[in-house]
């Protein structure tokens, strides 16, 4: 199953169940054929399977019968909207039925019992639990079991709890020990997962490395185990690149529904309002934004709330924007990250007024500033600019929309980067207009190393960060030089766009 193998890994559990089996076989059994269904086939059917097989197991073995429940919530909320009579919240209810765990609580438990209180009673009864789950799943104590196929619930648990550092942390270990252990699937996961992680930042070359990476061992491994990633549909939605966006969905779109990725379909229409809010096409993002939001055992409020918050105050829906703000507030409260509270500052300054808008548009960009997220950041100050426009005072309007857009303009969010060009200009601010950047030539990988190169990182260096060989360095910077028109690593800072380094990622053995 974890090296892609569908064929042989079916063959091999219809052997098995040929013969004569214990009970304890039988529950594996099961929970195999689940795997193979989450993985490979119709992910609707896994939810069920995997209740079944805990069900078995809880009488023979509490710590298999809890870890198993664990697998069946993780393909639930993966099914999401399209779960065949297993959704989230029945397997949610389960756990808290299920026996407790004879042991000490680990990550894997903690994760277990704080999402099934989060789905059954709330954002405030969960998030004290996740945050225990967390902090076990970064002790060394547990980073063995970070490779198991459950483990990208460790990803979502970190989503609910505003906690972008710890996702990134994840990531960068899920993917050293998936590599190490030839668990390609789950590889597959934590290359998205980092890919994400650098998004936020601003970097987005830095996040195309891995969506590079995780295509080239989709193909090596002969098997489309996944839809196109999560990280590729958001890189393209911050370019403003609806083209690619449309694309990378409709190609995508048949193989989530015939395997029953519901939560797919939320981060499509993440994506989609994402990209719409960018564009200021706002009715278009609201009516992406509205559909993830009815369905909120996929858990992707994080992402959505704000999206459907602006696009609605935009639209001229107040009222379902307040409405969405009382929700998004639930998580943030919750949380208590800068990520979260610069969020909510954020989204309640466009329904505020007077003094208390400018309040809170100075406390999301104090909050978001401390967060390294960087195009969250440039949001805030993007909204600040437009308000402060709107005001008519135009010189605090231009500092505002300045900040903004030099930060859009680094990154290569082109949507949102014209969109406070043309700000600038209705302040009376001409403004450059954005010009494809000399990296755009450049691979997604070759621009990585070109970059980490350009701050002296050596060989050695960057092939133990990204994973590869020090001659491989060597060849992309070989092809960097012809590209770029350079004879050596000394030209590559002055040919290079410029980069602030807290968009660097930190490598895995920091």
């Amino acid at each position: 199953v974890d090296a892609g193998a569908v064929g042989a890994a079916l063959g091999l559990v219809a052997t098995a169940e040929g013969g004569p089996l214990d009970e304890r076989q039988r529950a594996r059994a099961g929970l195999l054929r689940g795997q193979i269904a989450f993985v490979f086939g119709r992910g609707m059917d896994a939810p069920l399977l995997m209740l079944k097989a805990a069900r078995q197991f809880e009488p023979l073995d509490v710590g298999m019968a809890r870890l198993t429940y664990l697998e069946a919530l993780s393909t639930a909320v993966s099914a999401g909207r399209l779960a065949v009579g297993g959704g989230a919240r029945e397997v949610a209810e389960a756990v808290r039925w299920a026996p407790a765990s004879p042991q000490p609580a680990s990550g894997p438990d903690l994760l277990l019992a704080g999402l099934a209180l989060l789905i059954t009673e709330g954002y405030a009864a969960g998030t004290p639990v996740l945050k225990r789950a967390l902090q076990a799943f970064l002790s060394e104590h547990v980073s063995h079991v970070e490779a198991m196929p459950w483990a990208w619930l460790a990803y979502v648990a970190a989503l609910v709890l505003w906690d972008s550092e710890s996702w990134r942390l994840l990531a960068v270990r899920q993917v050293s020990l998936a590599r190490e252990a030839g668990a390609l699937v789950v590889l597959s996961y934590a290359l998205d997962a980092l890919s994400l992680a650098l998004a936020w930042t601003g970097d987005f070359a830095a996040a195309a490395a891995p969506i590079a990476e995780r295509e080239e061992i989709v193909e090596a491994a002969g098997s489309q185990f996944r839809v196109h990633s999560f990280g590729a549909l958001q890189l393209a939605a911050w370019r403003g690149d609806e083209a690619k966006v449309t694309v990378l969905i409709e190609g995508s779109l048949p193989k989530v529904a015939s395997r029953g990725a519901g939560q797919v379909l939320a981060f499509m229409d993440y994506a989609t309002a994402l990209l719409y809010n960018g564009l200021g096409r706002y009715s278009e993002a609201l009516a992406a934004a509205q559909q993830a939001s009815e369905h909120p055992q996929e858990l992707s409020s994080t992402l959505i709330l704000p999206e459907l918050i602006e696009a609605a105050v935009r639209s001229g829906q107040a009222g379902r924007a307040a409405e969405a703000l009382d929700l998004l507030a639930e998580t943030t409260r919750a949380a208590g990250t800068d990520w979260a509270l610069g969020t909510e500052a954020r989204s309640r300054a466009l329904l505020a007024t007077n003094q208390v808008a400018e309040d809170l548009y100075r406390e999301a960009i104090g909050r978001l500033g401390r967060t390294g997220l960087r195009v969250e950041l440039a949001r805030a100050h993007l909204l600040y600019g437009e308000w402060l426009r709107r005001q008519r005072r135009r010189g605090d309007a231009r500092d505002q929309l300045r900040a903004a857009y030099g930060i859009f303009v680094s990154a290569g969010a082109g949507a949102f980067a014209e969109r406070a060009r043309t700000e600038l200009r209705a302040t009376g601010e001409r403004a450059p207009k954005r010009t494809a950047e000399t990296r755009d030539a450049l691979t997604a990988r070759e621009a990585h190393i070109a970059r980490l190169a350009s701050r002296g990182a050596s060989n050695p260096e960057i092939a133990a960060q990204l994973f590869i060989s020090p001659a491989t360095v060597a060849y992309h910077l070989r092809k960097v030089f012809t590209t770029l028109g350079i004879s050596s690593r000394n030209q590559l800072a002055a040919a290079l766009p410029a980069q602030p380094d807290s968009a660097l990622p930190v490598r895995p053995q920091d």
